[in-house]
């Protein structure tokens, strides 16, 4: 009976004033949120929403950031090798050409979509949505390409490439003399920044300021 008095009540809402955990899938009244605050679900905890102060400002910055941190990171060397008087300088470019001309074509493409491919085109997705948001242009267009980072959200694996990285540091330490490069601090900073960005670019407030409601804009 209590959960039919409850679904009794929530019918009086409009369909837009009412949200379903995306754990548990309760149906409850949108709360209310002002800057900083966030709301969980009472039965199973999950982080409903949350508001951040200057969400597109600081996101934006943040995309810009990791967006100059890209090009060094993929192309300067992450580490060189000293091994019987030849030296080699690696970065994550360098090693996918590596595995393609060895005949690991299949493995080369992979590595290059989850290591340099997706991230940079959730970047730009990224980009492009705070763009349409910013500049109020575009933002059909916006809602597109933040679909489209949600469904690349998954498959840009930078961290599943910095362990590999460090696992292969430590085992080459005693084969041979490994200095490290400028391109695995610019890895580590793009990996940190996309983090931070992920963290910081509130999905809710994203959602509601490509709608146009101007209480989402409002806090941007």
């Amino acid at each position: 009976m209590h959960d039919t008095a409850d679904s009794r009540e929530l019918s009086e809402f409009p369909l837009e004033e009412l949200a379903a955990c995306h754990e548990c899938d309760l149906l409850m009244r949108r709360p209310h949120l002002g800057d900083g605050e966030r709301a969980e679900c009472p039965r199973c905890g999950y982080e409903l929403f949350s508001y951040r102060h200057s969400v597109v400002t600081r996101s934006l910055a943040l995309v810009l950031a990791a967006l100059l941190f890209y090009v060094p990171a993929n192309f300067l060397p992450i580490m060189q090798l000293n091994l019987l008087g030849q030296t080699t300088q690696d970065t994550v470019w360098s090693g996918v050409l590596a595995l393609y001309h060895s005949g690991m074509g299949g493995v080369a493409v992979l590595v290059f979509l989850c290591s340099m491919g997706i991230p940079l085109l959730k970047l730009l997705c990224q980009l492009f949505v705070l763009l349409s948001i910013r500049l109020d242009i575009g933002r059909s267009y916006g809602l597109l390409f933040y679909r489209i980072y949600q469904h690349l959200r998954e498959w840009g694996m930078l961290e599943v490439y910095l362990m590999s990285t460090l696992v292969a540091i430590v085992k080459l330490v005693d084969l041979a003399e490994v200095n490290l490069g400028i391109g695995l601090a610019c890895f580590v900073g793009l990996l940190l920044t996309q983090i931070w960005l992920e963290v910081t670019m509130s999905p809710q407030q994203i959602w509601e300021a490509l709608a146009g409601k101007e209480d989402s804009l409002a806090r941007n």
